[in-house]
């Protein structure tokens, strides 16, 4: 079985090759890595029937035990194939040897079974007791049942961590699922199909995988009057658009969208550690993480100093081939997205930032940009405020701790942020001032199968992974019956 070159569609248990097909792009090369079918209307509308007859006439959303089964069968299945889907995302979505081993691919695969376990033990029913209402006594409880069927949209940068991100739990809760994968990263979704025809039990019906080259598919999911959930990660200007398509049936949407975090340095904090967690923080899949913090706010007095040792540990980031395991940053995953990364900096510059280090595309081949640190920055900047996805770090100076938070605060993102300083208890009583959902203190690691991810503000609505993330895909249903 080799899924470096899956180009095949799954659709109601059937892995079929659509009529068209488009191209796959190694982006630290450049060049073609061969083709992916594109998926049409008719494929659209045959996944979704498929998903709402196996929902609707199935006993799958009933069946814990079945569930339960395909969920291990899943997880042990991709731990079989996991070399192999290491080397693909290498390879298509441009991320660093080293990432694999964590949030990239390793980390997903094990939230599966986190899922699995979590599927177990989680109580669907709750009881309520018996009230006294009207003359009578009415005993009550309420029952957790899956949502229906979702539409997962994923983008190009985590494929595999968004994908079992909103795979695992959708299963666990008895939904069906129509997923579509990215058009930068389309074989490392429909790999995913394969494994889950060919190795699981899991019915016709229950999961369809497309891929598409446009906008079109994910439009028609969002609209498509059998859907009764969406699921989707990436920039809020496409979540607002599908928050409002999504409005004319009331369906109910969870957004994981965009992120502006800051990382503040208070002025008791060790200024080269921080500058280390500054710097490979934002080169982390050369910036493409909605995360990352991307907003560097420093002590007046201590803004060229910070600058300096920052600069210093970026000029040490090893960026090139993403297959060698001693390479820190691979490249950008498209000549457009580079190209808007490098305008963004030009429009920096022109506005008054001082460009201390990079600046500009690697002389390479690929879509590598440089890591690059900019000084001086204006917090209301275009730079300052807007998700530029790239390895583009803003240093931001401020006067006091009031006026850091109020510029960690002063965004229409709340995604997640990190606060460096000598004492944990004083770091913690800042980052809770600050408006986002995640939050790292020292240096701290948030981000696991069991802890909920999401955003504040304009930063999204609702939590992935953790018991959270479960109990997006449940309706809760409360009943009563007479109790003497």
């Amino acid at each position: 079985m080799s899924l470096f070159h899956e180009d095949r569609l799954l659709i109601d248990g059937e892995l079929l090759p659509a009529r068209r097909s488009f191209e796959t792009v190694d982006p630290s090369t450049g060049k073609v890595l061969g083709t992916a079918s594109d998926a049409e209307a008719g494929h659209v509308e045959a996944a979704v029937a498929a998903a709402r007859r196996a929902f609707d006439t199935t006993g799958w959303m009933r069946d814990r035990d079945l569930r339960l089964r395909c969920l291990r069968q899943l997880y042990e299945a991709l731990r079989e194939h996991r070399e192999e889907l290491r080397e693909l995302t290498i390879a298509e979505v441009g991320a660093p040897r080293s990432l694999t081993h964590g949030p990239q691919l390793d980390e997903p695969i094990e939230m599966v079974k986190y899922y699995a376990d979590l599927l177990e033990r989680y109580e669907f029913r709750e009881d309520l007791g018996v009230v006294e209402s009207r003359g009578r006594r009415h005993r009550r409880w309420v029952e957790k049942e899956a949502g229906g069927v979702v539409a997962g949209i994923l983008p190009y940068n985590f494929p595999n961590q968004l994908a079992l991100a909103k795979l695992a739990p959708a299963l666990a809760a008895g939904c069906t699922v129509v997923l579509k994968g990215a058009p930068d990263t389309p074989w490392t979704t429909l790999a995913l199909g394969r494994i889950i025809a060919e190795e699981t039990d899991i019915p016709a019906g229950v999961v369809n995988v497309l891929t598409s080259s446009g906008p079109e598919t994910g439009e028609l999911l969002t609209t498509h009057p059998d859907i009764d959930m969406i699921t989707f990660t990436g920039s809020t200007p496409v979540g607002k658009a599908i928050m409002a398509a999504a409005s004319a049936s009331l369906k109910r949407v969870f957004l994981e969208l965009g992120g502006k975090s800051a990382m503040i340095v208070l002025d008791d904090a060790d200024l080269a550690n921080a500058a280390v967690f500054a710097a490979f923080t934002i080169c982390s899949h050369a910036g493409q993480g909605c995360a990352l913090t991307s907003r560097l706010l420093v002590p007046r007095d201590k803004h060229d100093q910070m600058v300096g040792l920052v600069a210093a540990m970026l000029g040490k980031v090893k960026y090139g081939d993403p297959a060698d395991p001693a390479t820190n940053m691979g490249p950008l995953i498209s000549e457009k997205q580079r190209s808007k990364v490098h305008g963004m900096v030009e429009r920096a510059v022109a506005d008054g930032a001082r460009l201390v280090t990079g600046g500009r595309p690697a002389e390479r081949e690929g879509f590598f940009y440089e890591p690059t640190l900019l000084a001086g920055v204006d917090p209301r900047a275009e730079i300052a405020q807007e998700e530029v996805f790239g390895p583009v770090l803003a240093v931001i100076a401020y006067d006091d701790e009031d006026d850091a938070v109020r510029i960690a605060n002063d965004s229409v993102y709340g995604l997640s942020g990190a606060v460096i300083g000598a004492d944990d208890e004083r770091a913690t009583a800042v980052a809770r001032r600050i408006r986002s959902g995640t939050f790292s203190i020292n240096g701290g690691n948030f981000f696991a199968a069991d802890a909920p991810f999401g955003g504040f503000k304009q930063s999204g609505i609702g939590r992935e992974m953790g018991v959270a993330g479960l109990e997006e895909f449940l309706e809760l249903k409360t009943f009563a019956v007479p109790a003497g």
